[in-house]
Order: C-alpha cells, then structure tokens, then sequence
C-alpha cells in the first residue's frame, strides 16, 4: 500500500556523564543488530545538549521518520528530553535492563533514569510512547520496537493525511456529523466539496482512455460473479474520477482518505451506486467512508496504518435472531445471544474480505427509487457476500460535540455463520457486547458506524489514540469491571 508512511526507525542511545558510554553504545549495537537493517543506529552518543542537537541532525539526515531514544544508562535527562524538542516525528522512550553480569563497573541504573526521564518530558509538556514496561533486554527493547512501528505508522500518517469530503451528511443521518475542528487539532486537513463538483469531475471522464483498462481488472477480479456487468463502464469512470481527485488536490498533504456522498441524489444523477468502486479503493490503502462520515474515514485510515491490511467501515446494524442463534451459534461458540450482532452496509467491503463476492444492487434504495423495474439499474454497484470469520477490532475515533475527541476499541470476532441476508454483512460476537453497546456506545452518543480491521489490533490502536491525546478511549469491558454509570444492583 502506498497510501500509508514509510516508516524509517532511527535509534539514539543516551548515557549520564558519569556512566560510561561505552555501556550504552554496546546495549545500542546489540538491539540494532537484533533489529536488523530497518534500524538507523545513530554514531551520535547524546551526553549533553549539544551532543542532543547533533544527534538528531544525524537521524533526519539519513531520512529517520519516528526515533527510539535509548537510555542505555541512567541517562542524561534534560539532553535526552530536548531530543523530543527537536524531533518533529513519533518518538519512543525505553531503557536498558542490567544483563551484562558486571553489576560493578557495567550495571546502568536505566530502570531508575526511565523515571527522571518521564519526569522531564511532562515538565516539556512532549507527547512520547513509553511501552506498558519500559525496561528490557536487548532482546526484548528488540520486541518493544516492533510494537511501536505501527503506531508510529500511525501517528505519521495522521498528521499528513487529507480527507476528502463530497456533499453534506444525508438528512437524518446527523449521528455522522461531527465537528471538524478537533482534526485540525490533530493535524489533518479536510476539503470539504460539493457533490455537484464530484459530478461535474466525473462527467469529464466519461471516454477517458483508461476505462477500459480499468473495466479490465474489475473484471478479473469478479470473475464469474457478476450478473451486472453493464454497470462496469459507469464505476470504471467513478474509480478513475476519485484517483484523479485526489492526485490533483492532495497539495501538501501526503496521504488521502475520502468520506463520500452516497445518496439520495447520487444515484439518479451518477447512475449507480458506489459500493463497490469505495471497496477497491479502500483495499488499494485508500478508505472511503460512506453517507459522508468524515471520523469514519479517519478510523478507517488508522485502522489500515495499524494494520498493514484492508479495513472496512460497518454498521452496527442489528440484531441476531434467536433462530439463527440456538441453530448455528450456541452450541459453537462460547458466546451469549445478546453478544451477537450483525455488522452491515449497502456493500462498501473490499471483496478479498468476503466469502463469495459478488456484484449485486442495493434492495433497500432499489424500493424506493426504481421499485417499478423488473431489473435494477441505477441502484446496481454493490459489493455483496458474508465477511470472512476470523478476529476482528471494531473501533472508532470520534469528535464529540463539544469537539472532545473519544474513542473505543473492542476485541471480537466473525462468526462462522451465514447471515442469510444482503450486502457486505457479517455476524459479530464481542464479549459483553451488551454492556459496551448500553454503557459506550449509547451512554457516550457514538455513531452507528464502526472500523473493522480485520485481526486483533487493539494494543496498538488503544496506543495510537493515546498518543494522539484522547482521553476517554473506552472498551468491552470484563463482567467483573462494571461501567461507571453501570447500576451496582442491576
């Protein structure tokens, strides 16, 4: 995916004067070389404030974008802190463990040097990633690094990240509308168009030269699977449009995400549906969001940062039915019926995520605007099949209004079971999904859309919205946890 950073890690090791540096530089070389070429070993050791300056010049100029700072000792705090002063990137804190066998002339004190160094960085007011223990063995900071990379993925990509909105929210969907003020707290930039310029940018590709190529390749990719090929020509443009779109405007921004307009008027002036096209691009790195759901297209995009993979934005749609759930799931499943739901939209999933992808129409819009046609036209695009089972974050990062910035993340899974029903759909299990649905999602006015990224990626977002300074990050919490608001006596 090239829609998401680089990431260049750069290490600095750090040593009190009266510590030999000669112990720090040694813990340094055994992490890198555990760590392996991905790792820029800085030559720098950072004794004083001028050593701190000279440091960083050395990491940005080999094109370092996130830097572990190693006290390989006690650490000099005030140079080791100013590096976060200087460094314009994610930053990571850890410390070294003794280990050497000298607990003489070789032990380093880190353990207690970490703490004068957490100190210092709240007296800076400088955001840093300090693991959950931040002391370890050259093995172990090795492995401390490596669940640092996507958060710094992460964090790097929000800040050079531009989302692309078209039209306003549809009338009664305000649970989508949010105030944008907090992504400029965050970093992001927003361009906010009218769907009629979208319009006007996909009318001017109608027999652009490229459809048929990209008719091509949405072709391969169907395969048999598809009973509404007429629709190709139309979607092959709309994809081209939004490329288009966002190589022209991205301006100083470095990475996209788009939060698109998806009805009532599109399909009667476009002729379609997007779905599908919304899918393609989010498996090529690039989310779009449905119904305008700009912090849906956020999440999305950290959930692709995070996880390396394509995500998907779903709503929490409704209910198990007791039939489905005393048949195929309770005598499989360690799960409770009220920890079922089914997770649904229109057909927005990138079909690698679907069990039997194919190219369908969307019924519920099919009803309303052409419910006189024997076969849908305008209404055809959708992405449609059963998510794949397997483990799953469902998360989301949202501005209040009051514009707060919250978040949730909670751990589940698909179930292995047919959702007898449409559209890119999937049957959910979290634990104590009762409770977070009351207690988080009513209780604190989230929106019926969530991210899904397909894995357990949970340590890593909860981080990742730390960093980013939001403050209430909720979860599924266990039975034994209650809410704050939960009643005791319930």
């Amino acid at each position: 995916m090239n829609n998401i950073p680089q990431l260049k890690l750069g290490m600095i090791a750090v040593s009190r004067g009266c510590f030999p540096i000669e112990l720090a530089e040694r813990r340094r070389k055994a992490i890198c070389d555990i760590y392996g070429a991905d790792m820029y070993e800085c030559p720098v050791g950072v004794i004083g404030e001028v050593d701190a300056k000279a440091a960083v010049t050395d990491v940005k100029a080999a094109g370092v974008n996130a830097l572990v700072v190693f006290l390989g000792n006690f650490g000099p705090e005030t140079a080791e802190t100013m590096i976060a002063d200087m460094f314009d990137g994610p930053i990571m804190y850890v410390a070294a463990a003794e280990g050497d066998g000298d607990l003489h002339d070789g032990r380093g004190d880190a353990f207690c040097g970490m703490l004068n160094c957490s100190y210092n960085l709240n007296l800076r007011g400088k955001t840093a990633y300090i693991p959950a223990y931040p002391v370890g063995t050259a093995s172990e900071v090795a492995e401390k690094i490596a669940e640092f990379a996507p958060i710094a993925t992460a964090i790097l990509g929000v800040k050079g990240l531009k989302i692309f909105g078209f039209g306003p929210r549809p009338n009664d969907f305000l649970a989508c509308n949010a105030p944008i003020k907090a992504l400029y707290d965050l970093g992001v930039a927003v361009e906010e168009n009218s769907e009629l310029d979208l319009l006007v940018a996909y009318n001017k590709h109608k027999d652009d030269p490229r459809i048929p190529e990209v008719m091509a390749d949405m072709e391969a990719e169907l395969g048999d699977n598809n009973p509404y090929g007429g629709i190709l020509p139309r979607l092959a443009q709309y994809e081209l449009t939004l490329l288009d779109w966002v190589k022209d405007n991205l301006g100083c921004s470095q990475y996209a995400a788009i939060a698109g307009k998806c009805w009532p008027a599109f399909q009667t002036e476009f002729g379609f549906v997007p779905c599908y096209v919304n899918g393609r691009l989010t498996a090529k790195g690039i989310p779009v969001s449905c119904e305008v759901d700009i912090y849906g297209a956020l999440s999305e995009y950290i959930g692709v940062c995070v996880s390396g993979k394509p995500v998907t934005l779903l709503d929490i749609n409704n209910t198990v039915p007791d039939s489905m759930y005393q048949a195929s799931i309770k005598d499989k499943y360690d799960i409770k019926a009220n920890e079922t739901f089914m997770g649904f939209h229109c057909g927005n999933t990138a079909p690698e995520l679907l069990v039997n992808p194919h190219m369908g129409y969307q019924l519920i819009m099919k009803r309303d605007l052409e419910p006189e046609l024997p076969e849908p036209d305008i209404t055809r695009g959708t992405m449609e099949g059963d998510i794949k089972p397997g483990e799953i974050t469902f998360f989301r990062l949202q501005s209040s209004a009051d514009t707060t910035l919250k978040a949730y993340v909670a751990h589940g899974e698909v179930l292995d079971v047919p959702s007898e029903s449409f559209g890119s759909i999937g049957v959910f299990g979290i634990p104590e999904m009762d409770r977070f649905y009351r207690h988080v999602l009513i209780e604190k006015c989230y929106p019926h859309h969530g991210a899904v990224a397909f894995g357990h990626y949970g340590k890593a977002l909860f981080e990742v919205f730390k960093y980013l300074g939001v403050k209430d990050i909720a979860y599924n919490q266990p039975k034994y946890l209650p809410y704050p608001k939960e009643n005791p006596f319930a």
